[in-house]
């Protein structure tokens, strides 16, 4: 009997879900009795569905014109029970990549986009090491706030929802999601849950299922978890910041040298992230609404100046020991797929360490006093990414042309779209 037979047995689980992310990190797949997966071959799934708008819109023009089959391969390490429906059934979830016929990653697939990435990491004997804060509005069912009034990083909004935040531990625990920290944020019902370091890959897994847990459990007790970058125009946006280290087969943080001080290649991953971070920012900032979160005096980077524990910056350098020295990566929006922010971010400093580029000075004073150097749209960030020759290769052509191209078409929709500003403000005054 296999492993996953032996274990489907004991937790008498009765399906498999067979999970994998699109484009823009919503769940697909499809749910099958165990008896079924075991006795099949292999999963399949037709490639235009890692290719559909936010509005669910499978984009058939990105994919072959024989609209084929990938295969699906499962993560072992990704098996876990799926937390409970409340039908009683017992249902397991497991993460799939996504192969072609021929067993090669699908380049779109955002989990072949990190995955490549992390391969250009191990071919150099580095592994990265990521944290990821995860930024969330809890609210009520009709999107507004449980409370008339703000109270900023509050120990006493959390305690308002034992219930709720009892269980999401407990699922988290039930799905390997390495939950640290939690803490009420600036935003009114704003939370932050810090999850602990570990691998890129195995950390992107947990924000996918995280995000996907919180919202159901949400439902469940009749409130809405939104990871939206900006919900409310005069509250904070909610992000995910990225801390980064890089450490050596032996566990030693690369960014350290024997004495205690900053290598050379600390820097130079700095200054792969100041060059290369803003033409990658359609990857941390993947819709129209992401962009307003960027903005003066919000808690959110409008550039890639860098400090020492200076959150005005886009990369904030923590005071820590030189066993913990870090960059953490202030821009990307809590809305942003974590595999493709992760593969951008590490792809940059990659980039830096190999082209051995120099970072600014760090700055000490406000970096909104210094100028916005971030695309300011959506249509700005298509082009940007566009025309950065020296990050496609790290992320595949293919990859890159298609998340434009897609990108593009959710651009057009909203482009189309009439906004209540303008019926309130056009309608009777044009």
């Amino acid at each position: 009997m296999s492993d996953l037979q032996q274990w489907l047995s004991a937790q008498r689980v009765s399906h498999i879900e067979c999970l994998f992310p699109d484009l823009n990190g919503q769940a697909r797949g499809k749910l099958i009795p165990c008896h079924s997966y075991l006795d099949s071959a292999e999963q399949r799934f037709p490639q235009v569905s890692l290719i559909q708008t936010l509005d669910g819109d499978p984009q058939q023009q990105l994919v072959a014109d024989s609209d084929p089959d990938m295969r699906l391969r499962a993560d072992p390490r990704t098996l876990c029970l799926k937390p409970d429906s409340g039908n009683g059934q017992r249902i397991a979830q497991l993460i799939h990549d996504c192969l072609d016929a021929d067993g090669e990653p699908i380049p779109f697939a955002p989990r072949s986009v990190l995955q490549r990435v992390l391969t250009a990491y191990r071919q150099r004997g580095w592994q990265p090491v990521v944290a990821p804060e995860i930024e969330f509005y809890l609210l009520a069912a009709d999107g507004q706030p449980l409370s008339a009034t703000r109270q900023p990083y509050s120990v006493d909004q959390a305690p308002a929802h034992a219930a709720f935040f009892a269980e999401l531990e407990q699922l988290c625990a039930q799905q390997h999601i390495a939950s640290d920290t939690m803490l009420g944020e600036v935003g009114n019902g704003q939370f932050e849950i810090n999850l602990q370091h570990g691998d890129a890959l195995a950390l992107a897994d947990q924000v996918f299922l995280f995000k996907r847990s919180a919202k159901t459990l949400a439902a469940r007790h009749g409130l809405l978890a939104t990871f939206m970058a900006k919900p409310f125009a005069d509250d904070a946006g909610s992000a995910m910041h990225i801390h980064q280290s890089l450490v050596d087969t032996h566990g030693h943080n690369l960014f350290s040298q024997p004495d205690g001080s900053a290598a050379p290649r600390f820097g130079h991953y700095l200054g792969g992230l100041q060059r290369y971070l803003p033409a990658a920012m359609l990857l941390l900032a993947a819709n129209p609404n992401a962009y307003r979160r960027l903005s003066p005096h919000s808690a959110a980077p409008i550039n890639v100046e860098w400090g020492i524990d200076n959150r005005s910056c886009g990369l904030r350098v923590p005071d820590s020991t030189p066993a913990a020295r870090r960059v953490e990566n202030r821009l990307p929006g809590m809305d942003c797929n974590p595999y493709l922010a992760m593969a951008a971010t590490l792809a940059c400093g990659l980039l830096g360490m190999e082209q051995a580029i120099a970072p600014s000075a760090p700055l000490s004073g406000s970096a909104y006093g210094m100028a916005a150097t971030l695309p300011a749209s959506l249509p700005q960030a298509i082009a940007a990414l566009r025309d950065e020759q020296a990050l496609h290769p790290l992320l595949h052509p293919q990859f890159v042309a298609s998340f434009c191209a897609l990108k593009e078409v959710e651009w057009q929709t909203f482009a189309r779209t009439i906004t209540p500003w303008e019926r309130q403000q056009l309608l009777q005054q044009a």
